[in-house]
């Protein structure tokens, strides 16, 4: 079967599903109405937006969520990649709850975050010293700012279809062309210190690093919104190496890998250390307000306003929330956890990886090129020529216009759930069952079976 023949049974198969949607999610359908007169596009985040209009969910528990139309769904997403333990865990909410009650936000300091601090010191490999944030955006914003008054030089690399937020200077080459500001409203001269190269290049990170003086680079162990391609060979240790040969840091961004790969993250699966490290979700325990940085005493040092009395010497770090007992009490019921049940990881992993190896031979059955990629639970499906080895083969070697909108619908319908229609990339807990991972593979295999048919 051809391409074009393929993409003609994709546009006939949209249509059918549409009209099941229409009738299954009648409510979210008004809700969503209601909700384009107040707010932009209607949502209130665009990835969360599906078409023909977003499923609106008003229930979660451990890996389910019910839609207001009373539809369940297995979760595949979980809430961003924050919940690795499934959708409020008891033990969490009874801690939360026994410390809600003596202050939401006290504004002063507590003892729960010297607590949590001195765990994750434990937990992660290299986290010398910690800052708590207020999400993962302001944490990359400051381990910059901090890397920058370390090394004092003004470069900064960041890797295409890295995601570290909405900050200004990393806010670049998430998405094609990967060149120019992410953003309306962003002055290309606010980026005129950042550089950007391919994930798994470690040839085109040397060249920048010989050229320029880099503060740091920053990368994701595993590229989550690039599509879940994880690390080839040995490009994070060769770019350890790099980045001690030319005097700059290495930041690694475990908003998304930190507590899901292992319990020490990234650092700990890959055997990689960074300088300094970027966290957020799970640093939550499933609570909004999530984010912490941290490493070599040495660099976060620089953040001491009573070794550094002149502000003008020292980085700047606060915010009115950072501390507060929620986060703290959660997050560190949850690492807590982690650290404890190990066995979780051998588990869910090896579930994971099974799923890979499952839909990569699927693929290779029905003919049609399509390739997984991934590291512990984090998985993407792709539907290029090759298997991608960064953010930019996955859009310019795709073979099909619309293949994972039609899927992400498809999918809804029999009760699947993940974002987002651009891409197939799941961050499941490390609690969903086999009869759950194999539920995404056999739909998977229903849906390529509908479009391949004769």
């Amino acid at each position: 079967m051809s391409y074009a023949d393929v993409e003609r049974k994709l546009e006939e198969l949209y249509k059918q599903l549409e009209r099941g949607y229409l009738e299954r999610t009648r409510r979210s359908r008004e809700l969503y109405e209601r909700a384009s007169k107040v707010m932009p596009a209607g949502v209130t985040y665009a990835i969360r937006y599906f078409r023909p209009y977003p499923v609106f969910i008003e229930r979660a528990s451990v890996t389910r969520v019910w839609d207001v139309d009373g539809n369940e769904y297995v979760d595949y997403w979980m809430g961003h990649g924050t919940h690795v333990l499934g959708h409020s865990p008891r033990f969490v909410l009874e801690a939360v709850a026994e410390v809600v009650g003596r202050g939401t936000h006290l504004g002063y300091e507590n003892p729960y975050a010297v607590e949590y601090a001195e765990l994750l010191s434990k937990v992660v490999p290299g986290l010398e010293m910690v800052r708590f944030t207020n999400s993962g955006t302001e944490a990359n914003m400051y381990a910059l700012r901090l890397a920058r008054a370390y090394t004092r030089r003004k470069y900064v690399v960041k890797v295409e279809g890295g995601w570290h937020g909405g900050y200004d200077a990393l806010h670049v080459a998430v998405s094609p062309p990967f060149t120019g500001p992410e953003s309306a409203g962003l002055p290309e001269e606010y980026l005129v210190y950042t550089l950007t190269v391919p994930f798994n290049d470690v040839e085109a990170a040397e060249r920048v690093l010989k050229r320029y003086p880099v503060a740091a680079i920053f990368v994701e162990p595993v590229l989550g919104a690039g599509g879940c391609i994880g690390p080839v060979g040995n490009y994070l240790k060769d770019l350890r190496d790099l980045t001690y040969a030319y005097g700059s840091l290495l930041v690694f961004d475990e908003v998304i890998t930190g507590f899901r790969l292992a319990p020490g993250g990234g650092q700990e699966y890959f055997g990689v250390r960074a300088d300094l490290v970027v966290l957020g979700k799970v640093v939550g325990g499933g609570f909004a307000g999530a984010g912490a940085f941290g490493g070599r005493a040495e660099v976060m040092e620089l953040l001491d306003h009573l070794k550094y009395p002149d502000p003008r010497a020292r980085s700047f770090h606060g915010g009115t929330f950072v501390g507060n007992p929620v986060n703290m009490v959660a997050g560190r019921a949850v690492v807590e956890y982690l650290a404890k049940h190990r066995e979780l990881y051998e588990k869910a992993n090896s579930l994971w990886e099974a799923f890979r190896r499952d839909v990569d031979r699927l693929c290779q059955e029905v003919g049609l090129p399509c390739w997984t990629t991934g590291a512990g639970t984090m998985s993407g499906v792709h539907f290029t020529r090759v298997r991608p080895r960064n953010a930019r083969e996955v859009h310019e070697l795709r073979w099909s216009r619309g293949i994972e909108h039609v899927l992400n619908l498809y999918a809804r319908l029999r009760g699947v759930l993940y974002v987002s229609e651009r891409l197939v990339h799941l961050l499941p807990s490390l609690v969903h069952s086999e009869e759950e991972v194999r539920l995404f593979r056999t739909t998977l295999e229903s849906f390529l079976a509908e479009i391949t048919k004769k």
